[in-house]
């Protein structure tokens, strides 16, 4: 994709380095086929039930992609979610980590999922508050057969007046911070932050992965 290009020339990277994980939330089957066709390999999808239903249908027809469930997952939803081994971007809790662990362990696999942080502070939205977020990742980071690959989070509303890149650099330096804090946890090397509005700014604070939308469709149809 052409801004990702450009926003990484910005920002001194190489392209590779930064995973587009096209978002499937808003669009059919149809359409997410065509994206596979165009060459995305990582598809993202927000709710499980959609989820499932896009996942198995590649499953059946032997298309290989890595899945990302990126909207909030509840812990009755694990055990059907687990099987098809997505990278579970928004671990909001412990307990949901517990149930990934559990579910995974059964299964005999390992799966990779990202601490949801809440940048904006909004009880409203999911994620991870900051006074929380030490001792979580502290227990989280402690499961069996579930790794943790980094940090997960989201700028807050327009709205609210805050600007994107500033609270992408802080989602950065949370990472360093808990890669500093624990060792053993693999330096934490993802940062999944950055939609279709505001990928360029996350780019330029670090994301490894951008989770783009309707931007990726235009032409696809």
């Amino acid at each position: 994709m052409e801004r990702v290009h450009r926003a990484c020339d910005k920002a001194g990277r190489e392209p590779a380095s930064v995973r587009v994980v096209g978002v499937t939330k808003y669009v059919d089957m149809a359409s997410t086929h065509a994206l596979y066709n165009a060459g995305c390999r990582d598809l993202g999808e927000s709710r499980p039930q959609a989820f499932w239903e896009k996942a198995a249908a590649f499953v059946a027809a032997d298309l290989k992609v890595q899945w990302h469930l990126i909207g909030h997952l509840q812990r009755n939803k694990v055990a059907k979610t687990t099987p098809y081994n997505p990278v579970f971007h928004t671990i909001d809790s412990v307990r949901l980590a517990k149930a990934i662990s559990r579910s995974a362990t059964e299964l005999s696999t390992v799966c990779e999922g990202l601490i949801e942080v809440n940048l904006s502070e909004d009880v409203r939205r999911s994620g991870l508050l900051l006074d929380r977020l030490l001792d979580s990742a502290s227990q989280i980071l402690e499961l069996p057969d579930v790794s943790i690959r980094g940090l997960m989070g989201m700028a807050s509303h327009p709205e609210a007046g805050r600007e994107p890149r500033q609270e992408f650099a802080h989602l950065r330096e949370l990472r360093d911070g808990l890669a500093d804090r624990f060792p053993d946890a693999g330096g934490l090397p993802e940062l999944s932050m950055g939609m279709s509005g505001d990928f360029e700014d996350a780019i330029l604070e670090g994301s490894t992965m951008v989770r783009i939308g309707s931007a990726l469709f235009h032409g696809l149809r």
